[in-house]
């Protein structure tokens, strides 16, 4: 019997992260939902996909908490034996207060660090996925929303920095690929740009309708599986984006 995936998914406790591990635990992964604040959240999660025949754990940790990251990785290992998959869908930068450098703190360094982190304990075959935007993907070559401009550069910059680590995937044999999504329908950045640049939205939501969740997220899991070539990007939504690129 070939034994289970154990596919950790940061920022799984609500939105893309949560709805990509359920597809995973639909189809026979284990999956670690990684968290930050929103235990209770995690927990009622990882009960729902075991009572519907999955197999989940919660690992609560700030990425941007270098010891936090490193017990997330040495733990999941720890118990599970093994790490065959990491999906990097965790991101931030909107929120209130945070300081100036919180988007490059948590959308670069924090994804890099644990993408190193993680390498040692991928084995061959292993995948990493890279959940980002099309705003970020192709900041510099497209107009973005000044309210998103912090998150763009600072995602832009995170992928750029594995992109950066492609040759030495290859030479572990893992597989490394970007998934970017136009503004995802009902996701908490969206609901926050909304707040502060309505416009931003709607001028969206004029090339057509949003991608939901459940698409988006149907994505990024087959992204773990898919035969695809080294950092190869996987695009959902945004026929205006491709249609120039």
């Amino acid at each position: 019997m070939t034994p289970r995936r154990v596919v950790l998914v940061t920022g799984a406790s609500r939105g893309i992260g949560a709805e990509t591990a359920r597809i995973l635990a639909a189809r026979g992964d284990h999956v670690v939902l990684n968290y930050r604040e929103k235990r209770s959240r995690a927990e009622k999660l990882a009960a729902e996909f075991t009572a519907a025949g999955g197999s989940a754990s919660i690992a609560g940790a700030d990425l941007t908490d270098a010891a936090a990251a490193a017990e997330l990785v040495d733990g999941v290992v720890r118990q599970l034996g093994r790490l065959d998959v990491l999906v990097l869908n965790a991101s931030g930068g909107l929120e209130l207060g945070a300081p100036d450098d919180y988007p490059m703190t948590v959308n670069r360094d924090a994804q890099s660090r644990l993408v190193r982190l993680a390498l040692p304990h991928l084995p061959v075959g292993g995948r990493i996925v890279f959940v980002t935007s099309h705003q970020a993907h192709f900041h510099g070559r497209k107009p973005v929303p000044d309210a998103y401009l912090p998150i763009a550069a600072s995602k832009r910059a995170g992928e750029d920095a594995l992109r950066a680590m492609i040759p030495e995937f290859g030479s572990r044999g893992i597989g490394f690929t970007v998934v970017s999504g136009d503004m995802i329908d009902g996701t908490i950045i969206v609901r926050l740009l909304q707040r502060r640049d309505p416009d931003a939205v709607s001028a969206r939501t004029e090339h057509g309708p949003l991608p939901t969740v459940t698409e988006f997220a149907a994505a990024v899991a087959d992204a773990t599986i898919a035969d695809a070539g080294p950092g190869h990007t996987v695009y959902v939504g945004g026929a205006d984006y491709l249609a120039s690129h």
